[in-house]
């Protein structure tokens, strides 16, 4: 038999199970089939080397989506529902956020820089193993509230299809506590900490007098200890160095330490609301690309700070009767509002200082004026010894 009889045979064949496959799914009864596939597939398991796990994309009655297939947002549990050495440290629900970085507002070049590196360490896995490093990218994002700093994170973390771990530090009680957290999350997440800055004193400060004596009489009477209940301490004992250790991305601006080099690997500053931010704002918010109120929206922002989440408060229509235009204005209105407030402010300052160097100028002229008292009192008193 020649190769291509032998392959006539194998196309004749495999047409013929695929008929047979139609017929079978289209006539044999469903109560029935489901047993044969049962079956059939119990029969090739015994020499099918893999193990294949399906999950449905949609279940239930609701048909809501499965957890395989949703993005998750994890927060801590209470330390007291840890009553399981294997039970999971963390609690999620689904993460749905709709932010991306066409809807983030943000300069253009500054978004491209944003996902070329985030892009970048998604593809370099390899390149980390090849110089020994571990396959992390710590983020800094810093600048005033209201600039987007938790929306970025959300884009972020959309952009990556990564699950995400809010770590909110004023609630873990110590280092200890700390990497039981870390250990239990799983690849392809971000851990979130916010406002680093201010949750706790992670300097390593020494206690207190008055905390030392709190620490020792709780040491010394126990049993009053557990009279309160078993409450877990409200003040985080968590220190910087276990920072350091456990999940070595973070930043603060209480210690230099935290910005060292090597520490962060990129900083991202959240600036106010330039006109590029305004122009995506109000395509999202207006759905709007162009008006002729743009320049003076332009010039104002230029002489005035504005938070993206105020430029945007007031581009949300506030009734059905608002129109487009009547958003603009009205955010116009508040900018020039703002930029009276900060001119008299300014002026107000001002007059302030000058009113403090007057005060200032009088109290040396009065403290000059009574030492040339003293010494003419002084030379009066010698000229009566001499006469004398």
């Amino acid at each position: 038999m020649t190769a291509l009889e032998m392959w006539g045979d194998l196309g004749s064949f495999m047409a013929a199970l695929m008929f047979a496959r139609a017929m079978f799914k289209q006539y044999f009864p469903f109560q029935l089939r489901m047993h044969v596939e049962a079956y059939a597939l119990k029969a090739v398991g015994h020499v099918y080397p893999y193990v294949q796990i399906k999950f449905p994309e949609f279940a239930g009655e609701r048909l809501e989506q499965c957890e395989a297939y949703t993005q998750k947002l994890f927060t801590k549990k209470p330390s007291s529902n840890w009553s399981y050495p294997k039970a999971s440290q963390w609690s999620h629900v689904a993460f749905k956020h709709p932010s991306t970085f066409d809807t983030l507002a943000m300069k253009p070049s500054k978004k491209r820089e944003i996902m070329n590196d985030l892009l970048k360490f998604w593809r370099g896995k390899e390149y980390y193993d090849r110089i020994s490093k571990v396959w992390k990218r710590g983020y800094l994002l810093y600048g005033p509230p209201g600039t987007g700093k938790s929306t970025m994170i959300a884009v972020m973390a959309n952009f990556l299809n990564h699950d995400m771990y809010d770590l909110e530090l004023t609630t873990v009680k110590d280092n200890m506590e700390l990497r039981k957290l870390l250990i239990d999350t799983s690849e392809k997440s971000i851990i979130v900490i916010e406002d680093i800055d201010c949750s706790l004193n992670l300097t390593g400060q020494r206690k207190t007098k008055k905390q030392e004596k709190e620490d020792d009489e709780e040491k010394a009477d126990p049993v009053e200890k557990m009279a309160k209940g078993g409450e877990e301490s409200k003040e985080s004992k968590v220190m910087l160095s276990g920072l350091l250790n456990f999940i070595d991305e973070l930043w603060s601006k209480l210690d230099s330490a935290l910005i060292s080099r090597g520490r962060m690997d990129k900083h991202i500053e959240m600036l106010y609301c330039c006109f590029e931010s305004f122009k995506v704002l109000v395509r999202n918010y207006l759905g709007i690309k162009s008006h002729p109120l743009f320049a003076r929206v332009r010039r104002l922002l230029q002489e005035m700070k504005m938070t993206l989440a105020d430029v945007a408060e007031n581009l949300m229509s506030k009734s059905d009767d608002e129109d487009k235009e009547a958003c603009l204005e009205g955010l116009i209105e508040v900018l020039e509002k703002a930029k009276e407030d900060a001119k008299n402010k300014s002026e107000e300052e001002k007059a302030t200082a000058v009113e403090a160097e007057a005060i200032a100028a009088r109290a040396w002229l009065r403290k000059k004026g009574n030492l040339h008292r003293v010494k003419e009192s002084k030379k009066t008193v010698e000229e009566v010894v001499l006469k004398k």
